[in-house]
């Protein structure tokens, strides 16, 4: 990560109560994948099938739909310069929001 490193996400949001939904700079960033993990439900799964990169940006998809059901869908985008992540943006799905806005998100 670039000491300048930002991670924009609903879910920055959602967690820290904040009016922003950007974690900036690489020292926060550990305490908010803390809470991140501490915060999951059951239908965040990682199924995805690949990537496309263009050797500065590079993206992914968690589709809602997967080959044993249904998972938390989200696109995530990183823009990368001179090998360090500066950006980090995630984009969250209908099936995804949903969970969050109804409390799917707990401690657990």
């Amino acid at each position: 990560m670039a000491p300048d490193y930002a991670l924009e996400s609903p879910f920055v949001r959602h967690l820290l109560s904040s009016a922003e939904g950007v974690v900036a700079r690489r020292e926060k960033l550990r305490e908010f994948v803390q809470m991140v993990f501490a915060h999951q439900p059951a239908a965040r799964r990682r199924y995805r099938k690949g990537f496309f990169t263009d050797g500065r940006t590079l993206m992914w998809e968690y589709p809602r739909a997967k080959p044993d059901g249904e998972q938390m869908d989200f696109v995530e985008v990183m823009e990368i310069r001179d090998g360090l992540i500066h950006r980090y943006r995630v984009y969250w799905g209908w099936f995804g929001l949903k969970l969050l806005q109804e409390g799917g998100h707990h401690a657990k």
